[in-house]
C-alpha cells in the first residue's frame, strides 16, 4: 500500500500539494482508494480517498496505528556536512532508513561547505520515512558553528569521532543501550586538534568507528548504524 506523509493530518484530513500529485498524477488513485499515512510523529493511518479535484486530495482516516520506534533512546548524529552534497544527501537517506532521531550539521574550522539546504534534505527525509515504513521524521536543525553546538545541553553520552592518534575506546564498546547518544563526525579534513579539545572540555569522549580510514559521510553512517544496532528493542 502507498504511503503518503501528512504532517497535520489530525487537524486537516488532506494531503499536502506535492503528496497530492504524487497520489493522483503520478500514481493515478482515485476516490474510493485505501492509502496508507504517516504524520510523521509515530504514528500510521489507513485513510481512503474521499474527493479528488485538480492539486486536492480529501481522505477519510479509517484507522489509527501506533507505531513504537524499533530503538531505545534518542539517536542523534551531527555531521559537518560534505563539499560534495551529493554525499550528505546520501548518508541522509541511509541513515533514516536505519533509524534515528535527530540530525544536526556541524560548521567547523575545516568545513568546505557553510550552508546547507534544509529544503532539499527534508525532502529526502520524507522520501526515506515513507520507503522504509517508518512513522517517526527525524528532527533536522539548521547548520550550527561547532563552538556553539558543543556548549549547548545534551542528555545521554556524547561523542566525539576523530582521526587523531591516541588511544580511543570503539564506539560500540563504551556505548551504553538504551541511553541517548550524540555522536559529532567532522569534515573531510577532519576536526582541529583546539575543537576535540573543547569537545572533551565540554563533556565528549572521543572514540573510534574502526581502523579503516572513512569518508565523513560513511563514517556518520557507521555511526548511525552502531547506534541504532545496539539499542535494537
Amino acid at each position: 500500500m502507498h504511503v503518503f506523509y501528512t504532517p497535520d493530518i489530525l487537524n486537516n484530513p488532506e494531503l499536502p500539494e506535492e503528496e497530492a500529485g504524487h497520489c493522483l498524477r503520478v500514481l493515478r488513485l482515485s476516490i474510493g482508494d485505501e492509502i496508507m499515512l504517516t504524520d510523521g510523529k509515530g504514528y500510521f493511518y489507513k485513510a481512503v480517498i474521499s474527493a479528488a479535484s485538480g492539486k486536492r486530495c480529501q481522505v477519510k482516516v479509517t484507522e489509527t496505528i501506533p507505531q513504537e520506534k524499533g530503538w531505545n533512546g534518542w539517536l542523534h548524529i551531527a555531521m559537518a556536512p560534505t563539499k560534495n552534497m551529493d554525499r550528505t544527501e546520501w548518508f541522509t537517506e541511509k541513515a533514516t532508513e536505519i533509524g534515528f532521531d535527530e540530525l544536526s550539521f556541524l560548521n567547523c574550522r575545516y568545513s568546505e561547505r557553510k550552508v546547507i539546504k534544509s529544503g532539499r534534505i527534508e525532502k529526502i527525509l520524507v522520501s526515506a520515512v515513507k520507503q522504509s515504513l517508518k512513522a517517526t521524521m527525524p528532527v533536522l536543525n539548521e547548520m550550527t558553528d561547532f563552538n556553539k553546538f558543543v556548549s549547548q545541553n545534551f542528555k545521554g553520552q556524547k561523542f566525539i569521532a576523530h582521526c587523531y592518534e591516541g588511544e580511543k575506546p570503539l564506539l560500540k564498546d563504551i556505548l551504553c543501550s538504551g541511553e541517548d547518544a550524540l555522536v559529532m563526525i567532522g569534515p573531510e579534513g577532519d576536526f582541529s586538534e583546539e575543537e576535540v579539545a573543547k569537545a572533551i572540555a565540554a563533556g565528549f569522549q572521543p572514540v573510534s568507528l574502526g581502523k579503516s580510514r572513512l569518508r565523513t559521510e560513511t563514517a556518520a553512517l557507521v555511526a548511525c548504524h552502531t547506534l541504532n544496532l545496539l539499542n535494537q528493542k
